[in-house]
C-alpha cells in the first residue's frame, strides 16, 4: 500500500506560489487577504439586513462596487472599505510595519 507524505499548508504555498517574499507570492497572498475581506463584507451586511444598494446609498457608491468588493475585487480603496465597515459598526485598525520598524496602527 503507498503512503501519502503530507505536507504543511505553508509547504504547498511555497511550492505553487514561490517562496515568501517573491512577486507571485505577495500576489497569490494579497488576493486571498481581499477574498477574505469581500467575504467578511458579505457576513457583516447580511448580518445587517442590506441589501448590496442599500449598502452602496450608505457610503455612497453604487450596488456594482459593493458586489466587486464581495468578491475581492482588487480596484477598491482603503477609504472606501474603510467606510463599509464603519456603515456597518464594525471596528477597523489598520497596522502598517516597515522596514526601520516604525509601525503605524489606526
Amino acid at each position: 500500500m503507498k503512503t501519502t507524505k503530507y505536507k504543511r499548508f505553508e509547504d504547498l504555498e511555497d511550492k505553487y506560489f514561490g517562496k515568501k517574499g517573491t512577486p507571485k507570492r505577495d500576489e497569490y497572498e494579497f488576493d486571498l487577504k481581499m477574498e477574505l475581506i469581500g467575504e467578511k463584507i458579505k457576513q457583516l451586511r447580511i448580518q445587517n439586513n442590506l441589501t448590496q444598494s442599500q449598502l452602496g446609498e450608505l457610503i455612497g457608491v453604487k450596488r456594482a462596487q459593493i458586489s466587486k468588493l464581495e468578491h475581492g475585487n482588487h480596484s477598491a480603496s482603503v477609504s472606501t472599505i474603510m467606510k463599509v465597515f464603519h456603515a456597518m459598526k464594525a471596528k477597523v485598525r489598520l497596522k502598517i510595519e516597515t522596514n526601520d520598524n516604525i509601525e503605524f496602527a489606526f
